[in-house]
């Protein structure tokens, strides 16, 4: 079915009332003519064979059918170009048609008239345009108007042409009175039936009426997805040429679907396989632009509903019609190698942190004989031990420096949970200040700028807090001149919203700061420009951040270094 088709169809265009009942009209106009020039032309050819028929003198034939005629033509007229009182036309055309009846059987013998019958044109046809009361008005109309003709006949007022028909001068009281009542009763009993269909026509225009409008809803609803789904869907007939597509397709391969409409398949997509009949393939697509791409496709065959088409065309048009639907899984693609890169990390993640854990223990044991014979040979000031001193000093160096390295491993690979509790930011600060200047690596030189209001209190885990506070802290001191170290840590607390808030805390330093292009790069683990750095410091501060909900940020600071600026949400 053609989509714009249905949209312009005219039962949805030009279904007005007014309008339906013009049509019907014009339809009567024309029965009208034909009718009456029919039943003229016979009755005038059963004449010429000398039958017993009451018919008027041929000029006034003549003047009646030129008069329908005329009728017709001027009704047809004022009713296409008259756009109001449609209704009332109606009425007065209906009325007109018994009109001519009735003067038709006046001038044909009233009682012995053959006509009489046409009185039930009017009335079924104003029991169709009028659907209530139309046949029962023009069947009381057809009968007024039959029983006039008949009192005049009785009267002896009529044409002078009919005398000279001798059956037509033995007509008495009774027999008219007869020949009222039988067509009387007829004529109402068809007004009647015509009431009973046109009701129920009515019903069932209605009902035909509302199902149309569900199928072209429904056409139309079908079109939508068709065109909306982001699924590309193509069509194609017995001899592998495009009868469809939808939007899908332009935006996957860059080819218009009127474009591809009627064009071979193989000829825009060599790569698809429609043999392969696989619920899930794969294949490179070249787009229009050159692009190359990796699509998911399945090919299947077309079916059709069991009715029998129309002709044997249509069933040899549509026996091996194929539908195809595409995906462009580039993407889909890459994050599953993603995906499967990422847990080969973690894997490789879990069995490191098994190894660094299990190298707690030979190291612990290094450095505690390493310390013991550092003791032994400060008893003994020996010169020939001076060698021997030096060598336990770097054991012991590189076993703590190790040490650290995998304390810090173990907190990224092996997250601790979250404690939350209600902590005083500035006493945190203090503790982790006063646990870095008893390490006898602190430079002497260093000068702290804090501004941290004691009042400030967070809803965090303090052990965590204390960590991401020690290793900004450290991190900026080897950036910072030897001997001038500046460092300045600073908090403000925001309300963010009624019930919502947060700490943010700054802390800044005088160094060399950070690149433009390294501010994403230092939260990466083992990314470090320290020549002993494990690369895992800030890794470790920005997973901890990240755990309470927070965001940490790099940038420059006034003292010439960088600035990192920690937001932790309150409750």
């Amino acid at each position: 079915m053609d989509f714009k088709t249905v949209i312009t169809r005219p039962h949805l265009t030009g279904s007005s009332p007014d309008n339906l009942l013009k049509g019907q009209l014009l339809w009567m106009l024309l029965l009208r003519v034909i009718l009456y020039t029919l039943l003229l032309g016979i009755s005038v050819f059963l004449q010429s064979g000398q039958l017993e028929i009451i018919l008027p003198p041929y000029y006034w034939l003549v003047f009646f059918i030129c008069c329908v005629y005329l009728s017709a033509i001027g009704s047809a007229f004022f009713l296409l170009t008259n756009k109001r009182e449609v209704l009332h036309f109606g009425f007065f055309q209906n009325q007109l048609d018994i009109f001519l009846v009735t003067l038709l059987i006046y001038y044909t013998g009233s009682s012995h008239s053959v006509f009489s019958p046409l009185y039930f044109f009017p009335i079924i046809a104003g029991g169709l345009i009028f659907p209530r009361k139309g046949g029962l008005i023009a069947a009381a109309a057809a009968s007024l108007q039959y029983a006039l003709a008949l009192g005049l006949e009785q009267m002896h007022i009529y044409p002078a042409f009919l005398n000279r028909y001798e059956f037509f001068k033995d007509q008495n009281l009774f027999t008219s009175i007869n020949h009222f009542a039988v067509l009387g009763l007829t004529l109402f009993l068809a007004a009647i039936l015509s009431a009973i269909f046109s009701r129920r026509l009515l019903k069932t225009e209605a009902a035909l009426s509302n199902t149309v409008r569900s199928l072209d809803s429904l056409s139309l609803l079908y079109k939508q997805i068709f065109d909306d789904i982001a699924t590309g869907i193509i069509t194609i007939d017995d001899s592998n040429r495009i009868t469809s597509a939808n939007n899908a397709i332009g935006r996957i391969t860059g080819y218009l679907p009127i474009d591809l409409s009627g064009q071979l398949f193989s000829q825009f997509f060599p790569t698809l396989d429609l043999h392969n009949k696989g619920s899930r393939l794969t294949a490179d697509l070249m787009r229009q632009d050159g692009v190359g791409i990796r699509v998911g496709y399945s090919c299947a065959k077309l079916q059709f509903p069991a009715e029998p088409p129309s002709h044997e065309h249509e069933m040899h048009q549509c026996r091996n019609c194929k539908i195809l639907t595409i995906q462009d899984i580039s993407e889909v693609e890459r994050l599953e190698q993603q995906m499967h890169q990422t847990e080969k990390l973690a894997a490789i993640g879990r069995i490191s942190a098994g190894i660094a854990h299990d190298f707690r223990n030979p190291l612990a044991a290094i450095s505690g004989s390493a310390q013991v014979l550092a003791s032994e040979f400060s008893l003994n000031d020996f010169p020939e031990q001076k060698t021997n001193r030096a060598l336990i000093n770097i054991i012991l160096r590189e076993s703590n420096r190790l040490t650290h390295t995998i304390s810090d491993f173990l907190k990224f690979a092996r997250p601790e949970s979250v404690e939350r509790e209600w902590f005083a930011l500035r006493k945190c600060l203090d503790e982790v200040l006063q646990v870095s200047k008893a390490d006898p690596l602190w430079p002497a030189g260093c000068t702290l700028q804090i501004e941290v209001d004691p009042s400030y209190s967070l809803w965090a885990d303090q052990n965590q807090i204390f960590t991401v506070l020690n290793h900004l802290l450290h991190n900026a001191l080897p950036f910072c001149p030897q001997g001038a170290e500046v460092i300045r840590i600073e908090a403000e607390e925001l309300n963010l919203s009624e019930n919502q808030g947060e700490i943010i805390v700054r802390i800044g330093d005088n160094g060399t700061g950070i690149e433009e292009e390294n501010r994403e790069k230092i939260f990466e683990p083992f990314f470090t420009k320290r020549v002993d750095g494990t690369g895992l410091g800030l890794a470790i501060v920005k997973q901890i951040v990240m755990a309470h909900h927070g965001t940490i940020e790099v940038s420059r600071s006034e003292l010439g270094g960088a600035l990192f600026t920690v937001h932790l949400p309150l409750p």
